[in-house]
C-alpha cells in the first residue's frame, strides 16, 4: 500500500492509508421513515463488513443509543458515535474532503446544499465543522464554504487529474456565479490537481445528483479506470453509457498516459413504484484492507463486478455488501460512506 505522497499535487485517494470511516445513521427524521427496519439492516452489515478491517468507525447521529441498541454491545463498543442533528444519511457528499494545503493533509469543508437545493441540508451542512468542535478531527481545517462540492462529484487518480461530471459540477443552484473554466480554475487551487477531465456523457434512470462521478467511473492504482457499461441495446442506457464509454478512452493523465479501461456491468432494472432506481458497482468503497461492493442480488452480474474490482486492486479483500434498500433513497454503498486519510481522527487507535 503506497504511502501518502505529498508531491503528487492531488488530494489523497481512497486506497491511500485510512483511519477510519464516516457514516451518518438512518432514522425517523430521514426520507428512510417509511423502510426505516429495512435500512438499518443494511447498516448493520455495512458496519460488520468495515468491521473486519483495521480501520475505525465514526457514526454520526441524533440519537446516539438508537445505534447501540441496533448494533448491539460487540460492536457499538468498537464504534464511535457522535450525537448530531441530521437531515439525510450520504455523507459521502457533507463529509469532509481531504487536500493538501500549505504542505500538510487538512479537511476542507465545502457547502453542501443537497444537491442544488433540491432537499433540506442545514443539519448535514454543518456536520463537518460540528465534529471539529467536538474535537474528532487531528488534521485542522480549511474554509470553503464559499464554494458547493459534493464528496461524490469528483475522483483523484492521486497524480494530479481530478475527474468530474459537466451534468453535475455545471448544474443549477450550485455554483451558478462561475462558467466552466472558473469551475476548473477552483478545483485546481483547492484541491491541488494539475488538470481536470470533463466527463460530458452519461448518466442512471434515478440518479438525482446530477450525475455524480462515483456512480459512474471510478480510479485504481496503476492507472486503471474502472466505468461502468452497458451491454444490451434495448437499456435506455445503452447509448449514454457508450457514448461515455468512448470519451473516457481518450482521457489520459498527466504524463499523457491513457488510463486502462476496466468495464463493470451495469445491473439489471431494479424498480420501485414510480420508477427505475440507479443501482450501479461503480459505488464501491476501498479501505485498507478491503474493497466493499454493493451487490443487488443478481448472482452473475454482482460476482462479475465483485471479480473486476479485485482485479483493479490487488492486495485487497473483495466484500459484497447488500444495497438493495440503499437505492431505493437513490444512493449506494460509496454515497453512505466518507473515508478519512491517516491521521484525520483524534486519538486513533
Amino acid at each position: 500500500m503506497k504511502p501518502l505522497d505529498k508531491r503528487n499535487r492531488s488530494f489523497p485517494t481512497e486506497w491511500d492509508r485510512q483511519d477510519g470511516i464516516l457514516l451518518a445513521w438512518p432514522h425517523v427524521g430521514t426520507d428512510w421513515a417509511y423502510m426505516l427496519d429495512e435500512v438499518t439492516a443494511c447498516y448493520v452489515e455495512i458496519v460488520n463488513a468495515i468491521m473486519q478491517d483495521d480501520e475505525q468507525l465514526l457514526i454520526v447521529a441524533p440519537d446516539a443509543e438508537q445505534v447501540q441498541w441496533a448494533l448491539g454491545p460487540d460492536l457499538s463498543r468498537r464504534v464511535r458515535i457522535s450525537q448530531l442533528p441530521t437531515n439525510d444519511t450520504w455523507v459521502r457528499d457533507y463529509g469532509p474532503i481531504t487536500v493538501w494545503h500549505e504542505g500538510g493533509l487538512a479537511l476542507a469543508d465545502f457547502t453542501f446544499n443537497a444537491w442544488g437545493m433540491k432537499f433540506a441540508a442545514d443539519c448535514d451542512n454543518l456536520v463537518t465543522q460540528r465534529l471539529a468542535e467536538q474535537g474528532l478531527w487531528q488534521l485542522p481545517m480549511v474554509n470553503c464554504r464559499d464554494m458547493v462540492l459534493e464528496g461524490g462529484s469528483i475522483e483523484t487518480d492521486g497524480s494530479g487529474t481530478v475527474l468530474t461530471t459537466t451534468s453535475c459540477l455545471l448544474a443549477a443552484n450550485r455554483n451558478d456565479a462561475w462558467n466552466r473554466q472558473q469551475l476548473e480554475q477552483e478545483l485546481k487551487q483547492r484541491l491541488g490537481c494539475l488538470q481536470v477531465l470533463w466527463l460530458e456523457y452519461g448518466a442512471l434512470v434515478g440518479d438525482d445528483t446530477d450525475g455524480h462521478i462515483d456512480t459512474l467511473a471510478r480510479f485504481a492504482p496503476g492507472g486503471v479506470l474502472l466505468y461502468v457499461g452497458c451491454d444490451d441495446p434495448a437499456d435506455e442506457h445503452f447509448e449514454p453509457l457508450k457514448r461515455m464509454e468512448q470519451q473516457l478512452s481518450t482521457f489520459t493523465n498527466t504524463a499523457g498516459e491513457h488510463y486502462h479501461l476496466v468495464k463493470l456491468p451495469l445491473p439489471e432494472p431494479i424498480e420501485d413504484e414510480i420508477s427505475r432506481l440507479p443501482a450501479t458497482y461503480a459505488n464501491f468503497l476501498v479501505m485498507n484492507h478491503q474493497v466493499l461492493v454493493p451487490t443487488y442480488g443478481q448472482p452473475l452480474h454482482d460476482k462479475l463486478a465483485c471479480e473486476r474490482i479485485a482485479q483493479a486492486f490487488p492486495g485487497r479483500q473483495v466484500v459484497g455488501v447488500d444495497c438493495r434498500a440503499l437505492i431505493h433513497q437513490h444512493g449506494s454503498l460509496h454515497c453512505a460512506t466518507m473515508h478519512l486519510p491517516s491521521g484525520s481522527l483524534q486519538g486513533n487507535r
